[in-house]
């Protein structure tokens, strides 16, 4: 009886804000390691799930949304979705039935000179009729002909079953690139941050939340419970007051919830802690950049 041969592979997400890379993801991964919001740029890093079976490992990429940028955290931002053009074994091209098809067309060059094989999603289909996405389907079609184009709905459910085994053809034989047991390679802390910035994301308007950063200053994890301290970084003073609220009531709401979803996450009681410190122009400076894990 011959084995089984393995296969591994890394699968990037890619494409413009808002168009539910981050849905995408955690469906594909069948756990939630990629926050979601309503609002663009939800995602600022480069975060890595990892589905593993008996013989086959395969490595999705969530991305931030592609932008031209404004401030250097988003050339950052960008620079994570460019790297992941280069070493995808799979790409995946996602947009939707909104989505005009001449938004963002220098990167969407970029995607036609790809040497790995590329699916376009056109997601939120639910949003359309036939007809109309017929008509999307065949300008696609033109704009990237050597890609398989799937119509889903990521939030739904609908058709993802079909890309996923669609990816499982195309993997490439090789061994697993991470422990067997992986599900990201991104730390528990990574986590904690990313579930406080969803809250305050949802919680926060206008500029609030794009001028925010979190750290965990503290993670002492026990059996039974994990022991959190953790600041929220704003460029402001004015920023700060409305990070923490009239008596501190916007705090204690955003800490409360992220606290329960840690919970969950952990699947272990959590002592949250947050705390709110100015840091002048954090998303312009080098030094601050790179202390926050942005690469530029």
């Amino acid at each position: 009886m011959t084995e089984a041969i393995h296969k591994s592979g890394f699968v990037n997400i890619l494409g413009n804000p808002n168009v539910g890379k981050s849905t995408l993801m955690n469906r594909l991964v069948g756990e939630r390691v990629s926050i979601t919001t309503s609002k663009a740029q939800t995602t600022r890093h480069r975060i890595m799930g990892i589905v593993n079976t008996d013989t086959m490992q395969i490595v999705y990429s969530d991305t931030p949304g592609v932008l031209k940028p404004n401030y250097k955290l988003q050339e950052s931002m960008l620079g994570f979705s460019e790297s992941a053009l280069g070493d995808a074994d799979v790409l995946l091209y996602m947009t939707d039935v909104m989505e005009k098809t001449e938004k963002n067309e220098d990167f969407l060059h970029k995607v036609q000179k790809a040497e790995c094989p590329v699916l376009l999603l056109i997601n939120k289909i639910d949003l359309t009729n036939q007809t109309e996405l017929e008509k999307l389907v065949a300008k696609w079609h033109e704009l990237l002909p050597q890609a398989e184009i799937y119509p889903i709905s990521a939030q739904a459910n609908f058709n993802i079953d079909i890309v996923k085994k669609k990816i499982e053809e195309m993997i490439p034989p090789s061994p697993p690139y991470f422990e067997k047991d992986a599900l990201t390679d991104r730390p528990a802390r990574f986590f904690v941050t990313e579930i406080i910035r969803e809250k305050i994301l949802l919680y926060y308007q206008k500029e609030i939340p794009y001028s925010v950063e979190v750290v965990v200053e503290q993670f002492i994890e026990e059996r039974s419970k994990i022991s959190i301290r953790s600041i929220i970084i704003v460029e402001r003073e004015s920023q700060k007051g409305i990070i923490i609220g009239h008596r501190g009531q916007a705090l204690k709401k955003t800490g409360m919830m992220a606290r329960k979803d840690l919970e969950k996450f952990f699947d272990k009681k959590v002592f949250l802690e947050i705390f709110v410190k100015v840091e002048a122009d954090w998303r312009n400076r080098d030094n601050i950049l790179k202390q926050f894990g942005y690469e530029l």
